[in-house]
């Protein structure tokens, strides 16, 4: 009876540490793409355009919309991209 009332407690924490989880990793996703889109939105129309290549997606990706902030500052201030 005891192992029983354990076990289903640490299933209860287990189910609440994983959706925890799982809706922080949505959050990111969507900052993520939205990074991503914002950055491919910005080299169509600024000119010159920002180089997309590995590193300004990655920057564009994990650091989201401060992210592309970022990639378009050096782009501007002629230290990257």
């Amino acid at each position: 009876m005891i192992g029983e009332i354990v076990g289903l407690v640490l299933a209860i924490v287990a189910a609440v540490l994983l959706y925890k989880l799982v809706r922080g990793l949505a959050g990111l996703l969507v900052n993520a793409v939205a990074g991503i889109v914002v950055l491919w939105l910005l080299d169509l129309f600024l000119s010159p355009p920002v180089a997309i290549n590995l590193w300004s997606v990655l920057i564009a990706a994990i650091g989201g919309l401060p992210g592309v902030l970022i990639v378009i500052v050096l782009h501007f201030l002629g230290l990257a991209f």
